[in-house]
C-alpha cells in the first residue's frame, strides 16, 4: 500500500494551490477540477479538507466522473491509463488534471468537455 493512500488530501491541496497560483491559475479553478472529478460539491470538498480525510477515504466517498477514463498521458513518467491500482489511478487522474491546468490548458479541455 502506498503511503499517499493514508495521507490527508488537505496535506497535498495547498501544494496544488501553490503550483497553480505560480502559473497564474486560481484555487477556484482547482476546486472546479476536483468537483468535476469526484462529484463533490464545494461544501463537501471543504468538509473533506477540514476533516483531514485520507486519499483512500476521499476517493471511496467520491462518484468518479464518467469521463475520467478520457484522462490520459503521463504523470512522473507513468501513463495514468496504465496504472493498475484503482485508487492510485484516481490520484494520478487528479495529478494529471492539476498538471494540465498548470500548463495553461483551457478549462473546457481539462474537464474533457
Amino acid at each position: 500500500m502506498s503511503r499517499i493512500f493514508t495521507d490527508p488530501v488537505a496535506s497535498v491541496y495547498p501544494l496544488y494551490v501553490a503550483k497553480l497560483e505560480r502559473k497564474g491559475r486560481t484555487q477556484a479553478e482547482l476546486d472546479e477540477v476536483i468537483t468535476w472529478l469526484t462529484g463533490f460539491d464545494r461544501a463537501t470538498l471543504q468538509h473533506h479538507l477540514d476533516a483531514g480525510t485520507t486519499f483512500a477515504d476521499f476517493f471511496a466517498a467520491a462518484t468518479l466522473n464518467p469521463n475520467a477514463s478520457a484522462i490520459t498521458g503521463s504523470v512522473c513518467g507513468v501513463k495514468v491509463q496504465d496504472v493498475e491500482n484503482p485508487l492510485m489511478q484516481k490520484i494520478r487522474y487528479l495529478d494529471k488534471l492539476v498538471d494540465e491546468l498548470a500548463k495553461g490548458r483551457p478549462m473546457e479541455k481539462v474537464l474533457r468537455g
